[in-house]
């Protein structure tokens, strides 16, 4: 049995499940992660990054090469999909069983998924249906380790006349995703893309209404395209 379907939970500390999530994270990025960006990412100091690195290569986590980068082993990236798998399945029941909204599931999914064995998760999933999706539209991990694979666009990625459908959104800051759900950015819904603005703002139709969009906040939407607005 791997790590990820131990069953153990705290087989990881959750500082070590934080680091192997973000690696995954930024790893889907760029194929070696710098020790800059998981600072950043995690909000931690380049010394304790560095030392947390070296930890997680000795454990048999990642592999860390010098001015390079750091990305997961087979290992590591099992833990990683099986934290994911918990968080998204964990999210989707908040949702589906206790009422929560989508914008209020992602800090208490951050705290159980660290206590929650597998088997629970297992169970939590097969009451839901086995959902290949979390309400975000995120792929949830399989219990083996599979994740599918999807070709999705960024909306900061987009060009004018772009016409695509929301697919996923980034749960990870709630007050920006009550504003996507009241400007109608849901899954399933059309957006086109009517103009680049010079300060890197996007204007896009959707719902029928023009929107205008920060780069940071069209960062969290992921869309599958679905053709080119006809001009006129």
């Amino acid at each position: 049995m791997n790590a990820a379907r131990s069953g153990r939970p705290g087989a990881h500390s959750r500082a070590v499940e934080d680091y192997l999530k973000a690696i995954f994270k930024l790893q889907a990025e760029s194929l070696q992660v710098s020790t800059t960006a998981l600072a950043g990412q995690l909000n931690r100091s380049a010394a304790s990054v560095t030392n947390m690195v070296k930890s997680l290569a000795e454990q048999g986590l990642v592999v860390h090469e010098p001015y390079r980068g750091v990305h997961l082993t087979p290992t590591g990236e099992a833990a990683a999909l099986g934290i994911i798998r918990r968080h998204r399945v964990i999210e989707t029941y908040l949702i589906e069983r206790l009422g929560f909204t989508w914008d209020g599931v992602h800090a208490e999914a951050e705290r159980l998924e660290h206590a929650a064995s597998d088997v629970l998760i297992d169970r939590m999933a097969r009451a839901l249906g086995d959902p290949d999706e979390d309400p975000h539209g995120a792929p949830i991990p399989s219990s083996e380790g599979v994740i599918a694979s999807r070709d999705l666009v960024s909306l900061t990625d987009m060009r004018e006349g772009a016409r695509a459908v929301v697919r996923e959104v980034s749960d990870e800051d709630s007050g920006r995703l009550r504003e996507l759900a009241a400007a109608g950015f849901l899954l399933g819904t059309e957006v086109v893309v009517k103009h680049r603005l010079p300060d890197g703002q996007l204007v896009v139709r959707v719902g029928g209404r023009e929107r205008r969009l920060d780069a940071t906040t069209a960062g969290l939407i992921r869309l599958e395209l679905s053709g080119i607005e006809p001009s006129g």
